[in-house]
Parts: C-alpha cells; structure tokens; sequence
C-alpha cells in the first residue's frame, strides 16, 4: 500500500448544507437561523466579552490606583554581582549582558551599591545609586552614564 492509493473511509465526507435556498430546501423560512434577535442577522456575531446582559467584568471589578506612562523600568544590577564579569577594565551593558547580568539591551540599566568592589574599574549604565559610584570611585574606578 502507497499514499497514492489510500481512500477515504465511506461515509468520511458528506454534502454541505446549503442554507438560504427557500422552504423547499428542507431548512426552513429562516435558514436554520430561528427568528430576529442578533444571530439571525447578517454579520450578526455574539462578542466574546459579552455576558447576556450580566453586568461584564470589566466593570465589576473596582479600579484604584494610578499608573504613569513616563515611569522606566531599570534593570538592577548589583555591584557585588559585577564580579561575574571578571576583572575587565570596562563594564558596559553589553558585558552584562553576555555574562546574564541583565535580560535586554533596550532596557536602561541601575548600578546599586548592594556588595563590594575592589578593583578599578570603569563601568558604563544609565543610572547609578549614590552608593555606588562612591564604592566604585572609593576603589578607584569610574562611572560613566551613557543615554
């Protein structure tokens, strides 16, 4: 046996219903659709939020709060973390990123002063705690924001 000759099993396909063609056709006046109401129009379809009328969820649950479209969101680093780079003279995000500091390059990046570092070093982030950049400049190192 080939693919070529399989066959469909008897009774696998059928005729399709032709709807709309009269009384005679076996599917009524209406079409199988019933009488008025919003299914038996034309591009009539049921929304999928819509409820039956019940009070819909977006208005039973109770809103609070407030959200700012302007906050950013920084990646965290901490500088005790920062030996996962190795003893490199510079530190950008791009080095952060390899070694699985921080997720995305299009996401600013924070230093925080959390841990220690005792090396110089120069490293590159969008912002810095006050914290660390007087640990960074305490072990002789650098901080440079980059936009």
């Amino acid at each position: 046996m080939r693919l070529g000759e399989l066959k469909k099993v008897r009774g696998a396909t059928k005729k399709r219903k032709r709807i709309g063609r009269g009384p005679g056709s076996g599917h009524g006046k209406t079409s199988t659709r019933g009488h008025k109401g919003l299914k038996a129009r034309s591009g009539g379809k049921v929304h999928p939020r819509y409820e039956g009328g019940q009070m819909p969820i977006q208005r039973r649950i109770p809103k609070r709060g407030f959200t700012s479209f302007r906050k950013k969101e920084y990646q965290i680093v901490n500088l005790g973390s920062l030996e996962k780079c190795g003893r490199l003279e510079l530190i950008s995000p791009l080095v952060m990123k390899n070694v699985g500091l921080i997720k995305s390059l299009n996401l600013p990046v924070k230093i925080l002063g959390e841990g220690k570092i005792d090396y110089s070093v120069t490293i590159q982030a969008q912002a810095f705690s006050q914290s660390a950049r007087e640990k960074i400049q305490a072990a002789g190192g650098k901080t440079e924001l980059i936009k």
